[in-house]
């Protein structure tokens, strides 16, 4: 029997991503895809999938899910968010085997947005223009193009188990740039005065309460354009930075529109893009001006980093409850009331 991931519970914002909706913007189809690619395509990596391969995007409303058929292999890589096998705490990252009956739950944890759930198999879902990915705005990909609910059923394909666990996830990926948030100034930086530009990189910024897979509004002193803040609508690169007549930056997502008629100031550099997503409501950010060339060896550096194996380490149980204590035999063999001897 085949196995599949049942939901059995989903706060909002829950999807399945795939690499993306590629080369269709220019037809209005938004892209989609992971918020963090890094987070995404370590998880998929920790289970010997390819990278870019459908996954669980999950949201800090969290996610509850089992195996159903068979057992499956699953890693989970994101944000700080709160993981548990059957309510046994795990770390953040981590590759797990789940087995028909088994719960594991995802909530939101002390720091992050968005956490990935990538099954060792294939999710089975009919793609649309080449991918699974949800766009909930356009209702494309996934089951209905809507967020996954309590429920649903993912059938999986070649589903592996083999890799046992648990285990936790050791990479060089999830050690970060700890600055801020690296951009590219333009391609409309010339409707801002220098002294606009500056006030734009140094902020300080607040993600706004407001903020989606659309786009993160972000509030903070108000910019001023100097050639007005209408232009000719052109295309929309995810990490994009717009700022529309109220002087408030907006930084376009994966979600984002094809197009926008606002002048951009910048753009996030994309090793920098998770990073971003991976903010919540409330925190605070601020901008790095970077050139071109700088922007590209982030991006060389990164992909060799993606290159380095995946090392996943054993966790020991520490935690020996009285309930996980009396489930086990301690007792090896037969022992007599009185001695044979005696």
């Amino acid at each position: 029997m085949r196995a599949a991931l049942r939901i059995l519970s989903a706060g909002p914002g829950v999807t399945t991503q795939d690499r993306g909706r590629n080369g269709y913007l220019r037809f209005g189809a938004s892209e989609a895809g992971p918020m963090d690619r890094l987070a995404h395509r370590l998880a998929n990596r920790a289970v010997g999938s390819p990278m870019d391969s459908p996954a669980l995007e999950v949201s800090n409303g969290g996610v509850e899910v089992a195996v159903e058929g068979a057992p499956a292999s699953v890693a989970l890589s994101g944000g700080a968010f709160n993981i548990a096998l059957d309510g046994r705490p795990l770390p953040p990252a981590c590759v797990v085997t789940l087995e028909p009956g088994m719960r594991l739950s995802v909530r939101a944890g002390a720091t992050g947005s968005w956490c990935y759930v990538a099954p060792a198999g294939q999710i089975e879902v009919a793609p649309m223009l080449g991918s699974i990915s949800t766009h909930t705005r356009t209702a494309l990909g996934g089951i209905g193009g809507r967020p996954l609910m309590a429920g649903d059923v993912l059938p999986l394909s070649g589903a592996r188990s083999g890799l046992g666990g648990p285990f936790e996830i050791v990479s060089p990926t999830l050690q970060r740039y700890d600055g801020g948030i690296r951009v590219i100034l333009g391609p409309q930086d010339d409707f801002f005065a220098p002294d606009q530009i500056d006030a734009f990189l140094h902020g300080p910024w607040v993600v706004s309460g407001r903020s989606d897979r659309m786009a993160y509004q972000l509030e903070g002193p108000k910019l001023t354009h100097c050639k007005g803040f209408n232009i000719v609508s052109d295309g929309i690169a995810m990490g994009a930075i717009q700022v529309p007549g109220v002087g408030q930056p907006v930084v376009l997502m994966a979600d984002r529109q094809p197009t926008g008629g606002y002048p951009k100031i910048a753009t996030v550099i994309g090793v920098d893009l998770g990073r971003l997503a991976q903010m919540r409501p409330g925190d605070t950010l601020h901008f790095e001006k970077v050139s071109v060339a700088q922007a590209v060896e982030a991006r060389r550096q990164e992909a060799r980093l993606l290159t380095e194996p995946v090392v996943l380490t054993p966790l020991v149980r520490t935690e020996l409850s009285s309930e996980f204590l009396l489930g086990l035999n301690l007792v090896d063999g037969v022992t007599a009331a009185e001695h044979p001897h005696s």
